[in-house]
């Protein structure tokens, strides 16, 4: 199974600013969850409705 990441600043139904969380939202489902095991990371904004947070799990912490 091939791995991939996409590491982004927004994603829809996160956070949107641009397009850029259109394609980061939208374009993981396109892959073969047979084939490919894929993942999204992006900040935790304050901003993210609460709702979203709450399905949230911690993997890791780390500062920048």
């Amino acid at each position: 199974m091939k791995k991939i990441l996409f590491a982004s600043s927004e994603a829809v139904p996160f956070i949107k600013t641009g397009g850029l969380a259109d394609v980061v939202g939208s374009l993981p489902k396109y892959f073969d969850r047979k084939q490919f095991d894929v993942r999204v990371i992006l900040p935790k904004y304050a901003c993210i409705d609460q709702k979203l947070k709450a399905k949230m799990k911690r993997v890791a912490d780390f500062t920048v």
